[in-house]
């Protein structure tokens, strides 16, 4: 049987049953998937993005029968430099592989780590009320010397390597340890600032002296400095480009095991599985929305 007249037997929300070299694609098609949350270490109380979690997701859009485009929706205060330039990298080597166009859409915000990763896209749009920017470094913590000394608590720390226990939060700060670690900073935040230079490259509005000071901005500024391509959502700007038909094919994460959900429920439920750590992430995600007035 001929291909065209096998794939008209079947209505286009089925053709993925056939194999890809018998489909017909009657309307333009665009993978969409959302990368939202803080970027770091997923817990079951702290909801996020990491590379082991979005990697699949990213394969099975770039990967889809008939597409024209990858649409990624971004949510995130940031996070982990090393998780957001791994997803980063990963979205720029399946685009070029698949010669695929990547557009990014902001929503409530792409700040710091999840501005790196909208800068995968080849444009980048957001809402006029959407937070863009953020392109900096930062290390937060706390220091508990002073509330261990009138506890009563002595301090015990023994190690091999004069650096090992750098900036050990039961102890009083270290001048050398805050200045490794600022080095440390300047060396990620040149990291970042080379990536945004070469993805946005002419765009960038370089008169702007805060532009990599790790400042943010709403949509419209994000405009003006070069941050973002326009102001738009997903499904106008992709109807706009690909025409009135286009179909979006949503990519969802994949669903834990059950073990693993029941262990994610009785921990928020208060089960005794709660582990402070637990609640000091989720705390830290609620700091990193915080940061910027979210």
């Amino acid at each position: 049987m001929a291909q065209t007249s096998l794939s008209s037997l079947l209505p286009a929300r089925l053709q993925v049953l056939l194999p890809s070299r018998y489909r017909s694609y009657r309307h333009p098609v665009v993978p969409t998937l959302r990368l939202s949350g803080a970027i770091g270490a997923v817990t079951p109380l702290r909801s996020g993005l990491a590379m082991s979690g979005v990697a699949q997701m990213l394969e099975r859009a770039f990967s889809m029968p008939g597409a024209k485009a990858v649409a990624i929706v971004v949510n995130s205060p940031g996070g982990s430099a090393a998780q957001s330039h791994l997803i980063f990298k990963r979205i720029r080597s399946l685009a070029e592989e698949k010669k695929l166009p990547v557009f990014a859409f902001v929503e409530d915000a792409a700040a710091s780590g999840g501005y790196m990763i909208a800068c995968a896209a080849d444009e980048i749009y957001a809402d006029p009320a959407s937070i863009v920017g953020s392109i900096g470094v930062v290390s937060a913590g706390f220091g508990f010397q002073e509330l261990i000394t009138r506890l009563g608590v002595e301090r015990r720390v023994h190690t091999a390597g004069k650096n090992k226990a750098m900036l050990d939060p039961f102890k009083p700060e270290d001048p050398e340890d805050v200045a490794r670690l600022k080095g440390l900073q300047r060396k990620i935040h040149d990291v970042f600032v080379e990536l945004v230079r070469s993805r946005r490259g002419e765009k960038l509005n370089d008169s702007y002296e805060d532009l990599f000071s790790g400042a943010f901005w709403v949509g419209a500024e994000a405009v003006d400095l070069g941050l973002v391509d326009g102001l738009g959502d997903v499904r106008t700007i992709m109807r706009q480009r690909f025409g009135e038909d286009v179909q979006f094919r949503m990519i969802e994460p994949a669903r834990p095991p059950l073990l693993a959900r029941l262990i994610g429920r009785r921990a928020v439920t208060g089960g005794s599985l709660l582990d402070p750590a637990e609640i000091v992430g989720a705390l830290e995600e609620r700091a990193a929305w915080a940061r910027l007035g979210l």
